[in-house]
């Protein structure tokens, strides 16, 4: 099946279960009589459309991921609507995404819940764990080195409970965002430009010494921006221990909030779901889609020579692995 039509099949069949259900918006209304029904549609051929998506995604979010080993795992959630138990509610939806030995990015996973506790994210990770995500350990450290996340407690609670061995980036964009909010627009732009010099470095040594001077140049007329970088700075600089060429890759969340504005543009045709069913059914294949572009669709992530050298800092050896012993 063409991605792009599955996409839109999986689209048609969230907005049919939502007209059916009585919870459509006037929008909605008119998309499904645009799409030819002006008559409605039945239960069975809605069924019959959501068991046929409902098979490909849950294969896809439950396939192995012990084919290779994930370096870098990233970590964000968006928040749709969902109606449960007849109201409208704002539901978690949480994505993983990878970068492969090979230097590839993959879809690692999804969930749906209430919110982004701490045993939300833990049992999410659990799960990828159980579907084979390698975790880093002192015989064989090439497991998951560093989770990119923002800043939410719950997630480096869980990181640390299931991925032991791995290393916490906190999102440097994030972070200037949490400066924006302290200080407003006006006054935290001379303040985001000069932690930017942070990450113009080009050596772990300079990274450390002009975070201590920008840390040093604020304390006097921002000491609350001061103690908030003392705070981060093992959180903010973890890039550093990785190679050089990786460092733009790792240090924020972008790529995988691009995914999630991606999802809120399809989310926002549907409006208010009908249940989380249809969200997994939707979310899950616009993922899924995703993941067949990265993997067939464009060049590597980060280059087979880079990722030689992340070997070499996680396993201080310059013999090769097998895991990149298959180059394609």
């Amino acid at each position: 099946m063409n991605p792009r039509r599955r996409v839109d099949k999986a689209l048609y069949a969230v907005i049919c279960q939502a007209w059916i259900d009585g919870v459509s918006t006037r929008k909605v209304d008119h998309l499904v009589k645009a799409l030819g029904n002006e008559t409605g549609i039945s239960r069975s051929t809605v069924s019959r459309i959501c068991a046929d998506i409902d098979e490909m995604v849950g294969e896809f979010l439950n396939r192995r991921l012990d084919h290779t080993w994930f370096p870098y795992v990233y970590l964000d959630a968006t928040y749709l609507d969902v109606r449960i138990r007849g109201r409208v509610v704002s539901q978690a939806v949480v994505v993983a995404t990878g970068v492969s030995a090979q230097g590839r990015r993959e879809l690692l996973g999804m969930a749906v819940g209430d919110a982004e506790t701490t045993d939300f994210w833990t049992e999410f990770l659990r799960g990828l764990r159980e579907r084979g995500l390698k975790v880093a350990t002192d015989s064989d450290p090439l497991g998951v080195a560093l989770v990119v996340s923002d800043a939410h407690a719950g997630i480096k609670a869980a990181t640390k409970a299931i991925l032991p061995g791995a290393g916490w980036q906190r999102c440097r964009v994030h972070f200037a965002r949490n400066i924006t909010g302290h200080l407003g627009s006006a006054h935290s732009k001379p303040v985001n430009a000069l932690i930017c010099t942070i990450f113009a470095q080009t050596t772990p040594e300079a990274v450390t010494a002009q975070y201590q001077q920008v840390t040093d140049g604020l304390r006097a007329g921002f000491p609350d921006i001061a103690a908030m970088l003392e705070a981060a700075e093992p959180d903010l600089t973890a890039f550093a221990g990785m190679p050089r060429e990786h460092w733009q890759k790792v240090w924020s969340n972008n790529p995988i909030e691009r995914l999630n504005r991606e999802i809120k543009r399809r989310a926002d045709v549907v409006q208010i779901f009908p249940n989380r069913d249809s969200v997994t059914r939707l979310v899950g294949a616009v993922l899924q889609e995703q993941h067949e572009e990265w993997q067939y669709g464009e060049r590597r992530y980060l280059s087979e020579v880079s990722m030689r050298k992340l070997i070499k800092v996680l396993h201080n050896t310059d013999q090769p692995h097998p895991e990149l012993l298959w180059t394609a």
